[in-house]
């Protein structure tokens, strides 16, 4: 049973933005911290954003500044919105619910490409 699942992926333009949702189909979702993780061709899962259900954040190195994560509590939904996006960004973005040994949705396909 899939209880995450994501939209939003594509093909964007070198400094573009593109917006990932995620909806999560259980009751789980809110006592739960959310976030994203993304694994690029040939290398391991990186974790990109957490929000936890107060509204605590924390971003990877690697996107602080550019990525925006944020939850909506009546939708079961977690988004996140990317900036100024880069080669390196490419990648499959997963939703994540509860960390590292949490529940995993099937992902959703960036490519920054010119």
């Amino acid at each position: 049973q899939v209880q995450l699942v994501e939209s939003g992926g594509g093909l964007v333009q070198p400094g573009g933005s593109l917006r990932l949702s995620c909806v999560d189909s259980t009751d789980a979702f809110r006592g739960n911290i959310m976030g994203w993780y993304r694994q690029a061709p040939g290398k391991g899962r990186e974790l990109v954003a957490w929000i936890s259900p107060r509204g605590d954040i924390n971003y990877g190195l690697a996107v602080s500044g550019r990525f925006t994560i944020s939850r909506d509590n009546a939708k079961n939904t977690i988004y996140l919105q990317m900036n100024s996006l880069q080669p390196e960004d490419t990648g499959v973005y997963i939703c994540n619910r509860g960390l590292r040994h949490g529940t995993y949705g099937q992902g959703t396909q960036v490519t920054v490409s010119s």
